[in-house]
């Protein structure tokens, strides 16, 4: 309890102790007595120093909680924001371009920097095939049909009066376990056609439809696909005459940089390690185009730019929480960490570890050579231009800065994981703090006990006082009756 909080309380004892002496001589000159304020303003003046410390303190100790809960929060996304330039992800992104139409790529894990001639042959295509033609309405009998594509199967069975081209065509696309066939019927001037339409593209996705029907019309949708012999390869199928193929399924062919390469879908994962490769029918060309992987600079700014933007909140939180302002009322001037040894710690660990960055190291940049320095409330500040030139022409130096072995997150994450883990350096003080509040919390309600005691005793104290006052003024006026007063002769006197 401060000391005007002390004065306060005993200055308001000593005017209730004297407003209690007054309130009996007034009773004793027939004044009435408010026996219940009267209580109220003693039992007040015993108690305000400690409940006005007690409040004092829980409110200190909730302020502290909330300011530790503001501090976790803050440097969890100081950390967060620090991941990626740690594990060296945020220094993996690379752009793509290419020269080109039809081409365009993506890079990850593994890409690095450089050109590549893409030279586009051919795309990847699904087969589409197409049956001969029927009565449109016609039901084709009963019997079973088992469908096959890329090494997949599965049976389908016909019931008789079921057995239309759309009823077949109905129970493919429903079928569990469909390959990955797509039917449809066509209604041509010759009649009705089943077309089959292989959903993956690819040299290995070649449509096969073997049946089991006692039909002849039923037998007339079997179909076999093979591999052309030509170059490039493509499925065709049976020259029984019943199908025909509309449309042959084939790999992609293409040269990089004048290796040639296939693959069964235009989504190109395993040619180059690091890109994948997004072909259409419009990168078909006679010459061929490049294709340029570069540094995404933009990216890898704004992954530095987020740390220390984290890093810039810590420090001003940090300030916030520990600064005094002499202009405000008393007890509202200093922060809600003003002192605290915690706090005081976490600020000069981490200010020590980002000053470490500073310094030069093997193959590693400093903060200041990417344009990162300090200003004098120990906030960050960025020179772009000078980070963009560190990236674009050091970018392994600036990740070695960041680096989670021996650069800055070495340190950083290691004190950061100290500070916010489950029994850690904040969650010990956030515990003391709590269990302060507990205590002061059972010492309120003792207090609140005490209060009570003393108010009934007061109560009962004052009121018999009053009761003896009333009597007294009583008995003085009924002798003054009888023997007379100062100004008056009394009955005894009128008897003579």
């Amino acid at each position: 309890m401060s000391t005007v909080s002390n004065t306060t309380a005993s200055t308001a004892a000593t005017t209730s102790i004297q407003d209690a002496a007054q309130s009996i001589i007034s009773g004793a000159t027939k004044s009435n007595t408010d026996v219940n304020a009267l209580v109220s303003a003693i039992v007040n003046a015993k108690v305000a120093g400690k409940n006005a410390m007690l409040a004092g303190s829980a409110k200190r100790d909730n302020d502290q909680l909330t300011a530790i809960g503001t501090l976790k929060s803050v440097l969890s996304l100081m950390q967060s924001a620090l991941a990626p330039l740690a594990d060296g992800t945020a220094f993996s992104t690379f752009t793509a371009s290419a020269s080109g139409k039809g081409l365009t790529a993506s890079a990850g894990k593994g890409a690095v920097a450089g050109s590549y001639a893409i030279d586009v042959h051919s795309i990847a295509t699904s087969q589409s095939i197409t049956s001969g033609a029927f009565t449109s309405k016609a039901a084709l009998g009963a019997g079973s049909l088992t469908l096959s594509l890329g090494g997949k199967s599965t049976t389908i069975t016909i019931q008789s009066g079921k057995s239309t081209l759309a009823d077949i065509a109905s129970a493919i696309n429903s079928a569990a376990g469909n390959p990955g066939v797509s039917a449809t019927v066509v209604n041509g001037v010759d009649g009705a056609h089943l077309m089959l339409h292989a959903n993956t593209t690819g040299l290995a996705n070649g449509i096969n439809v073997q049946v089991k029907s006692g039909d002849a019309e039923f037998n007339k949708l079997s179909v076999k696909s093979s591999i052309s012999t030509t170059t490039p390869a493509t499925t065709v199928v049976d020259d029984s005459g019943n199908w025909k193929q509309s449309v042959a399924g084939q790999d992609a062919h293409l040269s990089i940089s004048g290796m040639e390469v296939s693959s069964p879908s235009n989504i190109v994962t395993s040619a180059i390690d690091g890109l994948t490769l997004n072909l259409t029918a419009d990168a078909v060309s006679s010459s061929p185009q490049t294709l340029t992987i570069a540094q995404d600079v933009t990216d890898q700014k704004t992954a530095i730019g987020a740390f220390v933007t984290a890093y810039n909140n810590f420090v001003t939180t940090a300030a916030s929480f520990t600064g005094f302002d002499a202009t405000k009322k008393h007890g509202s001037q200093g922060g809600a960490l003003l002192g605290d040894a915690t706090m005081n710690a976490i600020r000069n660990t981490l200010s020590g570890a980002m000053s470490g960055g500073l310094k030069e190291s093997s193959g590693a940049a400093t903060l200041a050579g990417i344009g990162i320095t300090f200003r004098k409330d120990g906030t960050l500040k960025t020179d772009d231009l000078a980070l963009t030139n560190a990236l674009t022409n050091n970018s392994t130096g600036v990740a070695a800065l960041f680096n989670s072995k021996t650069g800055l997150a070495a340190s950083l994450n290691t004190s950061l994981t100290s500070f916010l883990k489950t029994g850690g350096t904040l969650d010990m003080h956030s515990n003391r703090l709590t269990t302060d509040l507990k205590s002061l919390a059972d010492q309120q309600t003792q207090l609140n006990d005490y209060t009570d005691k003393l108010t009934k005793g007061y109560n009962a104290q004052f009121t018999a006082v009053n009761r003896l006052m009333s009597q007294m003024a009583k008995n003085g006026d009924y002798l003054t009756a009888l023997f007379g007063g100062k100004n008056s002769a009394g009955a005894m006197a009128s008897n003579k």
